[in-house]
């Protein structure tokens, strides 16, 4: 590895697993200090214990909890260069607009897109006053494409989180602050394992759709938030960075 982050300061929401504890593990080992929030206490600590960090319990749809949590880590550590806004669910109630009701609809808008907001909005004011910083916030290639097993809340609110994305990445760029929707394709994630291990049909349609022919792992794709986290990515704002094995530019797969 190397110090790409070496000085800098990183909270990551949705930290105890998954893609959030690999990019923790990853920014750690490239030298930033790792602000760990979830709101699984042990999973969040067990992480934060892991990367020498600092955990905090966050309910990212509360705007209170949100705004305390980057204000702790300033508290903490004197300064906010990247955000890694993460947290999100998958629920199963959740699938064809048909089917898919009110309250299942809200919760995921809730924490997949409202928290979002709540981030940026906290996570801008100290970037402001530090000078610039680094937002990346996690949407998914649902976001670009169309699908016939559709989760309808998710797919609509990462489409929130792109579009906002490129906004504030556009609205914040002559302040030095930068903001990137990360698109990953399907991972291989407790979360991705439960949702298609309840529907064996449907995780197969998906993997034919995947030209590598595979998921991802959950270090390749922190491999690509510590790109966008870092002074490599100094000209890359208000992007849509795809991470999806090629599944957006497919047409027909190799057999």
């Amino acid at each position: 590895m190397s110090d790409r982050l070496a000085g800098k300061v990183a909270v990551i929401t949705g930290a105890g697993s998954g893609i959030g504890r690999a990019t923790a593990q990853r920014f750690a080992a490239e030298g930033a200090k790792v602000v760990c929030a979830d709101v699984d206490a042990e999973a969040g600590d067990k992480v934060a214990a892991e990367v020498d960090g600092t955990y905090i319990r966050v309910d990212v749809t509360s705007e209170e909890q949100v705004r305390d949590l980057f204000q702790a880590a300033v508290d903490e550590y004197g300064r906010l260069d990247i955000a890694f806004n993460n947290a999100g669910i998958s629920p199963p109630d959740d699938d064809s607009i048909l089917s898919t009701g009110m309250d299942a609809w809200k919760r995921v808008q809730e924490v997949n897109l409202t928290s979002v907001y709540l981030c940026c909005k906290y996570a801008i004011e100290h970037m402001q006053a530090g000078g610039g910083g680094s937002i990346i916030n996690t949407a998914s290639f649902v976001a670009v494409m169309g699908s016939a097993t559709s989760q309808i809340s998710y797919t609509a609110s990462k489409g929130g989180v792109l579009a906002m994305s490129r906004e504030l990445g556009v609205q914040f760029a002559r302040e030095g602050i930068r903001v990137n929707a990360l698109c990953p394709g399907p991972v291989n994630t407790p979360l991705l394992q439960e949702l298609f291990a309840k529907d064996p049909e449907r995780a197969a349609r998906r993997m034919v759709h995947i030209p590598m022919g595979r998921f991802a792992e959950a270090e390749e794709i922190a491999a690509a938030v510590t790109f966008l986290a870092s002074d490599d990515s100094s000209f890359i704002t208000a992007s849509s960075f795809l991470v999806d094995g090629g599944i957006s530019g497919a047409y027909v797969t190799p057999l």
